[in-house]
């Protein structure tokens, strides 16, 4: 059977970093919710689709997007991706208990991963990490303006992607006050999630994001295996 990993996370504990790693290395399909929607509202052929504009608001401020809207995405999306058969990464998602759980408890994205990838291979992981930590990397950090791979921030790094050589650029998420907002976001709207997945007998699987992203993904493998 096929596993289905989603990987918790505050704005820059690795989560993009650690599923590239799954994906190059074991063959996970990663779906990033974040990136997903952010390449949705800033598509020039949305610019007049209200809800999308509406949610581009919430997106820019560092607020979750509507919890429906972004349910109603990822959760034909995890059907998709079981029919094909491939382990798959979730991160960005569920971020709201909405999203988790649905409105009935029946219909969100945990019921949709146990109905389409059985129970035993859904598997969680949370990578903490500080608050100091996440500002740090945040703010400092680049991404690839072609192919969006993240560049991990240390002195001297380079001006274009080690990739494909496209030149990097800053995130208008990355700038400090929204880092907070989305810190606050992420406290307030996703960690409620983890008391309720342990309620129903999940495991959470927490993971020691602080350290290098090599030690990090030992670290996964262990936990997945």
């Amino acid at each position: 059977m096929k596993k289905a990993i989603i990987i918790f996370g505050a704005p820059g504990s690795g989560k993009g970093t650690q599923t590239y790693l799954l994906g190059a290395i074991k063959g996970f399909f990663n779906f990033d919710t974040g990136r997903y929607i952010e390449q949705t509202i800033y598509d020039p052929a949305n610019k007049n689709n209200k809800i999308i504009q509406r949610e581009k608001k919430n997106f820019e401020t560092g607020k979750l997007c509507t919890p429906s809207w972004a349910s109603a995405i990822v959760n034909k999306k995890a059907a998709q991706l079981a029919k094909t058969g491939m382990d798959v990464t979730f991160t960005g998602s569920p971020r709201t208990m909405f999203e988790a759980f649905g409105g009935s408890g029946n219909n969100g994205f945990i019921k949709t991963l146990e109905r389409v990838y059985g129970r035993k291979n859904t598997i969680f992981l949370t990578l903490n990490v500080s608050p100091k930590t996440s500002i740090y990397r945040n703010s400092n950090r680049r991404i690839c303006s072609l192919c969006s791979v993240s560049i991990i921030y240390k002195k001297n790094s380079p001006s274009t992607c080690p990739i494909c050589n496209s030149p990097t650029k800053k995130r208008t998420l990355d700038k400090p006050e929204i880092i907070k907002v989305r810190l606050d976001e992420y406290h307030n709207r996703t960690q409620p999630i983890f008391k309720k997945l342990k309620s129903m007998g999940h495991k959470i699987n927490l993971i020691n994001g602080e350290q290098p992203p090599y030690k990090v993904f030992k670290d996964i493998l262990s936990k997945i295996k």
